[in-house]
């Protein structure tokens, strides 16, 4: 099982937590595309991350991505973004955020053309966007989709705002989002449906904390996982869109591909790194995951 990861351009993290009464600073690759990449292979899929790396930022990237993903790298002179993120008292503070450049013409034809064909040669593809605007231009994820699903490859996007209208429009096979991007008068059920429009076979929200709502064969349905304390919500989404994906990748029915969704999600926001978890975890917790059609108005 194979899987095709974009991920535009990686940050470098930089994590203080305290052990012991003392600062416990923590140096990690992070970004939506990573994070996926990362519980992808866990679950036992093999993943290729396509991603451009530049600058210092860039350069520390690399040495830390390339150990633990397989990695189609692509040199720019645009550099990686970076933060710093206080943990100390349990939540995030960013300290300091310095934005990814944006990458230029001949750069962003490299980079599209590494994940075409990545995806084509895996037959799944995941898009996920840079955590900074400028980046890519919108039209990047609109023809990469459609490229790609036309000649074969299954594409799934998790994306927001006008990166998500643009990919919508290639016609993606999953579409998973967040809660935010839903118009605060629109039931998710009737959002859900809307995206699905696009030609998706499958639509899920997630919802942070609270269940989320998947679309698929004209029903919409809670994806109820076992409530466990949460150490970091981060990350949860991007896990669960790994979880799809490889649902997507070997060939599971929509309900066991969900059950491992809600499952990855659950394990990732118990953990202290991002998109971790093991996959033994993940398929035992998915046993108790729960699919519950929708009936109320408001999921309609």
């Amino acid at each position: 099982m194979s899987i095709a990861v974009l991920a535009p351009a990686p940050d470098l993290t930089v994590t203080v937590e305290e052990l012991d009464g003392r600062p416990d600073i923590h140096l990690h690759a992070g970004g939506q595309g990573i994070w996926q990449a990362r519980m992808a292979a866990a679950l036992g899929a093999e993943v290729t991350v396509c991603a451009t790396f530049g600058g210092e930022t860039g350069q520390a990237l690399r040495h830390l991505i390339e150990p633990e993903l397989r990695v189609q790298a692509i040199d720019v002179s645009a550099r990686n973004g970076s933060y710093v993120h206080d943990r100390r008292d349990g939540s995030r503070t960013e300290v300091v955020r310095m934005a990814a450049d944006p990458l230029t013409r001949h750069e962003l034809d490299d980079l599209y053309e590494a994940i075409l064909l990545a995806g084509l040669r895996a037959g799944v593809a995941v898009l996920g966007g840079p955590l900074d605007d400028g980046v890519v231009p919108d039209s990047l994820y609109e023809r990469l989709t459609a490229d790609l699903t036309s000649n074969g490859c299954k594409v799934v996007v998790d994306l927001s705002g006008s990166r998500l209208d643009a990919a919508c429009e290639g016609g993606p096979t999953v579409i998973k989002v967040s809660d935010e991007e839903v118009p605060k008068d629109e039931p998710l059920g009737k959002a859900a449906a809307r995206l699905a429009d696009s030609g998706a076979e499958i639509v899920v929200i997630s919802r942070a904390e609270h269940p989320s709502l998947a679309y698929f064969d004209g029903q919409a349905y809670l994806v109820e996982s076992p409530g466990l304390v949460p150490v970091d919500t981060w990350g949860g989404g991007d896990s669960m869109t790994a979880a799809l994906a490889y649902g997507l990748a070997a060939d599971l029915p929509w309900d066991a591909a969900l059950r491992l969704a809600g499952a990855a999600g659950a394990i990732n926001v118990t953990r202290h790194g991002l998109g971790t978890g093991s996959g033994h975890a993940v398929r035992e917790l998915s046993e108790r995951v729960r699919l519950t059609p929708c009936v109320k108005e408001e999921d309609r």
